[in-house]
């Protein structure tokens, strides 16, 4: 079973990307964020066209994000994220696939840091690690997946200064996602690729792309029944190269 998570960056405008991509990678689930669309705009017949059933939980606009599941439908679990009863953000869905339980997330952005929207950003991580720790104890195969808008640690940067106000690379973000990898996730990537350097978003400005100058804000955690079944882990960089590309790469995982 091959699992992808991809910020889609706004899926009107690139879904010759991604059904380019799900023609060629072939994954058999997808994670999407930034789907900046409503509900009613979601691309589903050009998804089913490529033979993929899908779930979403679109906005105008911002956020958004989705399920795909090739040859079947996802069986939707949760449309939101337990704890925020006020928060109307589109940032989280979780749905049941082939007898793995998926979720697709987009983490909050935080900035301007110090300011409401880092508390934000600090709130919902600990929501999400909440239900994390719930979803463990429940003893299913896991995998949540998606943008953390979390550069985790030094190396997850490239050499520069100027990230160092942002909230991706405060050390409270990264304390909150260390709290998660310690509730007993798997960090996919790192754990296949221990190495610097490796990148899954390039901002469009400064020739980031051409220069390598990325970070790495897209996970993969899996529980530890699906840490044990994990045989390959990718980054599709040259996603990100295609004309009219985002600014996010596919990463993937393979499973037994």
């Amino acid at each position: 079973m091959k699992i992808a998570t991809f910020n889609i960056n706004n899926i009107k405008r690139r879904l010759p990307n991604l059904l380019d991509w799900l023609g060629d990678a072939k994954p058999d689930i997808v994670c999407l964020q930034e789907l900046k669309a409503p509900d009613a705009d979601f691309p589903i017949s050009a998804i089913e066209g490529a033979g993929y059933g899908a779930a979403w939980r679109g906005q105008s606009t911002w956020n958004g994000v989705a399920i795909l599941a090739r040859d079947t439908e996802p069986i939707v679990t949760r449309w939101d994220l337990p704890g925020g009863d006020d928060d109307r953000q589109a940032r989280y869905i979780e749905a049941a696939v082939g007898g793995v339980l998926i979720a697709s997330l987009y983490a909050p952005n935080g900035n301007p840091q110090p300011g409401p929207k880092f508390d934000y950003k600090l709130a919902w991580h600990e929501r999400l690690n909440a239900h994390a720790q719930g979803l463990l104890a429940a003893g299913v195969p896991v995998v949540l997946a998606g943008d953390y808008n979390v550069a985790p640690e030094p190396r997850d940067v490239y050499e520069t200064h100027s990230y160092d106000d942002n909230a991706l690379v405060q050390p409270e973000s990264r304390a909150s996602f260390r709290q998660l990898l310690d509730q007993g996730w798997t960090d996919a990537v790192r754990e296949a690729f221990p190495q610097d350097g490796v990148y899954t978003f390039w901002d469009y400005r400064r020739n980031r792309w051409q220069r390598n100058a990325g970070l790495r804000l897209d996970h993969l955690l899996l529980d530890r029944q699906m840490a044990k079944r994990l045989r390959g882990v990718g980054v599709d960089r040259d996603v990100r190269g295609r004309d009219d590309a985002s600014d996010h790469a596919p990463v993937w995982v393979e499973v037994e």
